[in-house]
This record gives C-alpha cells, sequence and structure tokens, in this order.
C-alpha cells in the first residue's frame, strides 16, 4: 500500500496540488479532514432520515465503508464512501410494503452491495469497457433523472405536512447558493436545512426528549437483514446507478490528477459494493463515492487519501455519541420535505446534465424514444409483479431504458434505418445531427 511523503514542507502555496500518496502538516490534514465530513455531512444524513433508518447507524457504516475502500483501493484513490441517494426509492418502497419493517430493506441493500461487487471483480479481470457499451448515456442519463423524479411524491407529502417551514427550508438553500462562493455555497444544502430546523424550533416543532434521554457514549443501533426475494426488483437497478457513479468518480479524479485511474476502476466498484454489502448487513444505508468531497478536491487541490482518513476517524467517533445521532434525528418533517424538494431536483436535473457533458443529441429517434419510455414508466411508477418479485417504477423504468436502446439499435442497424426526418433539431445550429450512438450514415459514393 503507497505511504504519503511529505508536500514539501508540509503547507500549500496557491496552485500547488498534492498528491494522493502525499500528505501537508498533520496539523493541517486533519483540519481539511475535518472540511470533507462537514462537505458530506448534510447529503449523507439526509437519506437516514428521509427513509427511517438511524442516522448515526449509516454514518457508522459510512467511515467503516471509506476506510474499506481507502484499503482495497491500495490507499490511491481519494474517496469519501457517503449515502447514496439512489437508496432512498427502493427503501421507501420496501419498507411500505412489509408493514413498515426494516429487515427487508436491509436485505435489499446486501444484494445491491454483492452484485456491485461482483462486477467490480469482473470489471478488475477483463475492464471497463462492457460498462460503456451496456449503458451509454443517454441510458445513464435516463436512469438517474428518473431516479429524482420518481421521488417527487415522496417530498411532497412531507413538505405539505409544515408547509411554511419547507418553504422556508426550500428559499433558504436557494439563496445560500447563489449569494455564497466556495464551501459555504457548496454547503447550501445543509445550511438550509439548519434554517429550516430554526424556523421549526421557533414554531415549537421539535422535540427534544429523546436528545436529553440518549447516552454520551455508545455504540449505535444495529440490525440484521431479513431476507425476502421479492423485493430484489426495487434494488436491483441501483446498481446501475451505482456502477455510473464510481466510474465517473474515478475519471475526475484522474482528470484532476492527471493520473491514470483506470486500473483501479474495478477496485472501486468492489470496494463500493463491500461497504454497501457490509452497510446492509448491519443497518445501514448504501454507499456511494460523493460529488461533495469532489468538490472540495477541486477548489483546495489537495487530493492526499490522508484526508480521507482522518475524516473517516472523525465519522467514526460522532456515531459513537448517541446524543448526537438523536440530535439529527430532531430535525423535522417540513424541513426535510423542503431539502428532498431541492435534492429529489437536482438528482432529476443530474441525468439532464449527463446528457448535456456526453453531447447525447436526440434527433436520434433511438436516443429520445429510450429516454421518453424509460422516463415516464419510472416517473408515474409502473409497477408489476411476477410472482412473490416485485418491480416498481425505478426497475420498471431502468430496464426499459437498456433494453429499448439496444433494440432499437440492432433493429435499425439490421434495416439500415433511423428516420429519415430527425425527431428535433440541434439547438445550437438549428440543422439536426446525429449521435454518437446513432445509427451510421449509409456511405456515400463520390465522384
Amino acid at each position: 500500500m503507497a505511504l504519503w511523503t511529505l508536500h514539501g514542507s508540509g503547507s500549500l502555496t496557491p496552485g500547488e496540488v498534492v498528491k494522493p500518496n502525499e500528505r501537508l502538516s498533520w496539523g493541517r490534514t486533519i483540519g481539511l479532514g475535518a472540511q470533507h465530513v462537514v462537505a458530506m455531512f448534510g447529503a449523507t444524513f439526509l437519506v437516514p432520515l428521509l427513509t427511517g433508518f438511524p442516522p448515526a447507524t449509516t454514518l457508522f457504516f459510512s467511515a467503516v465503508g471509506t476506510v474499506l475502500f481507502l484499503l482495497i483501493t491500495g490507499n490511491r484513490l481519494p474517496s469519501y464512501l457517503g449515502s447514496s441517494f439512489a437508496f432512498i426509492a427502493p427503501i421507501t418502497a420496501a419498507v411500505a410494503s412489509d408493514g413498515g419493517n426494516y429487515g427487508t430493506a436491509l436485505f435489499g441493500v446486501l444484494v445491491a452491495g454483492i452484485v456491485l461487487a461482483l462486477v467490480g471483480l469482473l470489471v478488475h479481470v477483463v475492464g471497463s469497457g462492457w460498462i460503456e457499451k451496456l449503458m451509454p448515456s443517454v441510458v445513464v442519463g435516463a436512469i438517474v433523472m428518473l431516479i429524482g423524479f420518481n421521488l417527487a411524491p415522496s417530498a411532497w407529502n412531507n413538505a405539505k405536512a409544515a408547509g411554511w417551514t419547507a418553504l422556508i427550508t426550500i428559499a433558504a438553500i436557494l439563496i445560500i447558493t447563489v449569494l455564497f462562493r466556495g464551501l459555504i455555497g457548496r454547503l447550501s444544502i445543509l445550511i438550509g436545512v439548519l434554517v429550516g430546523y430554526v424556523a421549526a424550533l421557533i414554531q415549537g416543532q421539535i422535540n427534544f426528549t429523546a436528545v436529553k434521554n440518549a447516552a454520551w457514549i455508545g455504540l449505535p443501533h444495529f440490525q440484521t437483514p431479513q431476507v425476502d426475494w421479492s423485493i430484489l426488483g426495487l434494488f436491483l437497478p441501483v446498481v446501475l446507478v451505482l456502477i455510473a457513479e464510481n466510474v465517473g468518480h474515478v475519471k475526475s479524479v484522474a482528470l484532476m490528477t492527471n493520473t491514470d485511474m483506470n486500473p483501479l476502476m474495478g477496485r472501486a466498484l468492489l470496494a463500493d459494493g463491500v461497504s454497501t454489502a457490509l452497510a446492509g448487513l448491519g443497518g445501514g444505508s448504501g454507499t456511494t463515492t460523493y460529488a461533495e468531497n469532489i468538490g472540495v478536491m477541486a477548489a483546495t487541490k489537495i487530493y492526499s487519501t490522508a484526508v480521507y482518513w482522518v475524516a473517516a476517524i472523525v465519522a467514526l467517533l460522532l456515531s459513537l455519541i448517541p446524543k448526537f445521532g438523536a440530535l439529527i434525528n430532531t430535525i423535522p418533517i417540513g424541513v426535510l420535505g423542503g431539502a428532498g424538494t431541492v435534492l429529489y431536483g437536482m438528482i432529476g436535473m443530474l441525468g439532464a446534465r449527463i446528457w448535456v457533458e456526453n453531447h447525447v443529441n436526440f434527433s436520434s429517434p433511438v436516443n429520445l424514444l429510450t429516454a421518453a419510455v424509460a422516463l415516464i414508466a419510472g416517473i408515474a411508477n409502473y409497477n408489476f409483479s411476477i410472482g412473490p418479485a416485485s418491480f416498481g417504477g425505478i426497475a420498471v423504468g431502468a430496464f426499459s431504458a437498456i433494453i429499448i436502446y439496444h433494440v432499437m439499435r440492432v433493429i435499425a442497424r439490421w434495416r439500415g434505418t433511423d428516420h429519415d426526418e430527425p425527431a428535433s433539431p440541434s439547438s445550437s445550429s438549428g440543422k439536426y445531427e446525429r449521435d454518437e450512438y446513432a445509427i451510421p450514415e449509409p456511405p456515400v459514393d463520390k465522384e
């Protein structure tokens, strides 16, 4: 495992880059590690609060998962593993279908983690090229988008319970995002939740009895999964999202550090899979690499994995303070509704961002219809059952996107057609263009 070397004299001058195998002085490293905990804090805690999982338990497995990630990737790939938003919808659906029993939801998290770990082993052996072929940008964007928008009813149900509190939370998040630069702007959701919390406190919506009764030091609440194969259809599509998130993380770090990280792709997927499976075994939510921490790295140009070891240790210590977890649990439903409104919408629009950044051209009917059918199926929550197995909107939409794209593409190639009239013009030129995944134009003989 790579060891850290001291970067220069242990300090940093503007413009310098600290590589993953380097570190600053331990004082600066500890401060930066705490900053990463703050960066992931709001989003990581929103997942257990929205799904009903114990926040302290989720934080515990987030910390342990980060340590495992650093170990499995040979201490060469900086990352913090926070709660994955992709699990919110399937966990909520699984708990609702089983009368409030969280054991079956944990089984879904466990299986999703095992599948992701197996994918990681496969990628480590054969490479990651097959992932991009199976899930081109139009498919990944559609899946991410439908996961976010599928949660819209949940956001409304929470928001309408305390309208003014939700509205204040939303307004605070929006204003802070554009009012401040740097880290404060990136923490707009966390700070917005704090503003909403104060508003709820003023309105008398918060009860601190559980906080008073909680101990200062103790282990978080652990729970074992309960086997229920019927809910796997809700969780398997999440694996597709976790694959996309981890691949994106590896590529982002490689770009920022100007280092070839492709050999670590399989290890990253394996590590996140192991972390997610472990969380499912003990009562935590599934994990994933975090964009918030990518943002901190991009801003500071400090990519030292030592910083993430510190972040994991700080998070672990916080998870062992029951009073802290009880305080997090006092966040009222109106605040969650406001934060969820913004957060779920952001997840949905991240899908659109994937399309834009990868130049997906919807002049191609294959791309257009792939996204169109998948989004309606996911947002409207199409669902069906096959025997004991149930498949919700996210599963139907995700698998529809993959199947429709590849089947239409094969048929169009076979027939040599992609329609004479494109579905929509290019917004930039007013002309019709073809996408990299569209059917190629037939060759033209030149005289």
